[in-house]
């Protein structure tokens, strides 16, 4: 074995991100050096949307389809699917509507009250749908950028398919700036 293996499995909710993603963090380090990492300690403060998107710059979006948005006017915030009669499930569900497993993300409303569900790469595709609290739309490139903390003068470039890709494969950038403190600390110790 050439190198030392610590992981751990990141809830970012816990360290400062308003968002429901977790990821698998991998730090190899060569045997030759001996020094270990330790991974940063978790945070008690919880960040809600609300307290994410205050004062977000106005920003281009995708947008949902009229009929779609017939189904989100009746879902409240923090609902999916379920919220609908059973009918309109049926419809929008098709033969999904039978299959097993929740599916809690499908017609998924985000709430002000709770961070926000793992930011994705396309919006406003029936397996991603992540819809604004308030309004009938999905999350907006700044507001989904703020959930994976980005600075609001951080520039994306391309089309806005593009730029929704380059947000939602993106680590949260206070995950990489934790990791990365540590990592510092780690080979400071070591020198």
């Amino acid at each position: 074995n050439l190198y030392r293996i610590e992981y751990k499995l990141i809830k970012c909710v816990n360290y400062g991100v308003p968002q429901k993603r977790e990821r698998v963090i991998i730090v190899g380090i060569l045997n030759e050096y001996n020094f270990n990492f330790t991974f940063p300690e978790e945070t008690k403060k919880i960040i809600t949307m609300k307290d994410a998107l205050k004062d977000v710059p106005i920003s281009p979006g995708a947008k949902y389809p009229e009929k779609k948005i017939k189904y989100f006017e009746k879902i409240p915030q923090g609902g999916c699917w379920i919220n609908l009669d059973i009918e309109e499930q049926k419809e929008y569900l098709g033969k999904g509507y039978y299959s097993g497993g929740g599916k809690r993300g499908l017609l998924r409303k985000l709430s002000w009250n709770e961070p926000c569900l793992t930011i994705l790469c396309s919006p406003a595709q029936k397996n991603t749908e992540r819809c604004h609290p308030d309004e009938n739309r999905p999350l907006t490139i700044r507001e989904s950028a703020r959930i994976q903390t980005f600075d609001d003068e951080y520039e994306f470039i391309g089309s806005l398919s593009s730029q929704y890709s380059q947000i939602g494969n993106a680590v949260p950038v206070k995950i990489g700036e934790l990791l990365g403190i540590e990592l510092i600390k780690s080979l400071s110790s070591f020198n």
